[in-house]
């Protein structure tokens, strides 16, 4: 009798919660959303994009040994800032999903100054801007905020897929030499190179595009970049797409597990970053078919940008790219091309767990993508010293 009587008020409580966290989701669910939840600054602004800077987070005092006395430990902080650069058409979210599954939250506590480039909410009236809008104008203006704020020249940039190919292009274009580390995830590079979607949607557009260019003088480049400019809905059907199976039997996990709070919320949380996808500028989209898609010229080390060309084998920086091994949108093939063009000593290329998405969101990109990224940066983030001597020698000469 007593166990039956445990047995009730268990499933009692179990059913009281699952209508409790039914009703949220149906009918509240900003109060399970939980995406960025990390403070920060906006250090600079230029339409529609923004520079974030999250504040390292204060560490409790520890008491001494001697007197009772307290002793605040140092804050661990880098030299070098890292910059962390999403893709467009998704939310800043990207890096501040959850309060556990955050980027930007674990770089702080692994004690780097962290910047963000926040590349707003485009709308229909930024369907000119284009990939040198974002990757030399708008890249440029950025860290030169962050430099003025972080009062270092010298940085490490840190991009996801579009976010880290637009690291490559600024970093390709050679007019800036301070970039110490460069870390790409997920960034095609070589869009021929694979059995994929994307290889074969760029092999059938460069065949097309080759035949239509022979025979009439129709340019894809010459179409009103108002016309490429997919809506948000669009984005995030492109992005469930590379993992249809999840994105479906995801549901089945939350009807089964409704009673589970923490599953809820980070279920709802989730979903809510994936249907709410930003409008992609059409100016990008156009100058990414014509550029990527049918030209591919990146895949050889060199394309013209705008009015100007950028060449991989201008940079110089230390590089670590990841690549997803389930990854069937970007390819390790795709992605690790960048290592073979680059004018690096130091370059590595990492496969991690994880599909397209979850090699930077997923449970395992913590550990295999996160912790490993900040291990690599760490001993590259110290800023040398001039020596006294040298500087005094310098200051003589002068």
């Amino acid at each position: 009798m007593k166990t039956l009587f445990k047995t009730a008020l268990k499933l009692n409580e179990v059913a009281a919660q699952t209508a409790t966290n039914a009703a949220d989701w149906l009918f509240r669910k900003d109060i399970l959303v939980q995406s960025g939840k990390t403070g920060y600054d906006v250090i600079a602004e230029l339409d529609p994009m923004r520079v974030r800077y999250y504040e390292p987070e204060l560490q409790a005092p520890r008491a001494s040994l001697v007197d009772g006395e307290e002793e605040t430990p140092p804050q661990r902080q880098h030299g070098i800032p890292l910059v962390l650069v999403p893709p467009l058409g998704v939310t800043t979210e990207t890096f501040d999903l959850m309060p556990d599954r955050s980027l930007v939250k674990f770089m702080v506590q692994a004690g780097f100054r962290v910047y963000l480039i926040d590349w707003g909410k485009p709308e229909r009236k930024h369907a000119h801007l284009g990939l040198y809008d974002y990757s030399h104008d708008m890249m440029g203006e950025a860290l030169k905020a962050i430099r003025a704020h972080s009062r270092s020249e010298d940085i490490s940039l840190m991009g996801w897929c579009m976010g880290g190919l637009l690291c490559l292009l600024y970093a390709g274009y050679g007019e800036d030499r301070r970039i110490q580390n460069l870390v790409t995830i997920a960034s095609p590079v070589d869009l021929r190179n694979g059995r994929n979607i994307m290889s074969v949607a760029s092999n059938t557009l460069n065949v097309t595009a080759r035949f239509i260019r022979k025979y009439s003088e129709f340019r894809l480049d010459r179409i009103n970049p108002a016309l490429f400019s997919p809506p948000g809905w669009v984005v995030s059907l492109g992005f469930k797409l590379t993992a249809p199976v999840a994105s479906i039997t995801t549901y089945w996990d939350l009807l089964t597990r409704l009673s589970d709070r923490d599953f809820v919320v980070q279920h709802t949380t989730t979903s809510d970053y994936l249907n709410n996808m930003m409008l992609y500028p059409g100016g990008v989209v156009r100058d990414f078919m014509v550029r990527f898609a049918v030209d591919n010229k990146l895949a050889k080390g060199r394309m013209k940008v705008g009015d100007k060309f950028t060449e991989l084998q201008n940079i110089r920086s230390n590089l670590l790219v990841f690549a997803g091994d389930t990854d069937h949108l970007v390819p390790a093939s795709m992605a690790k091309q960048s290592l073979k063009l680059v004018s690096s000593d130091d370059k590595t290329f990492m496969l991690a767990p994880g599909g397209h998405m979850g090699v930077i969101l997923g449970s395992k990109a913590v550990s295999n993508v996160w912790q490993t990224s900040a291990d690599w940066l760490r001993p590259r983030s110290q800023v040398t010293k001039t020596p006294a001597r040298r500087k005094k020698a310098a200051k003589a000469a002068a």
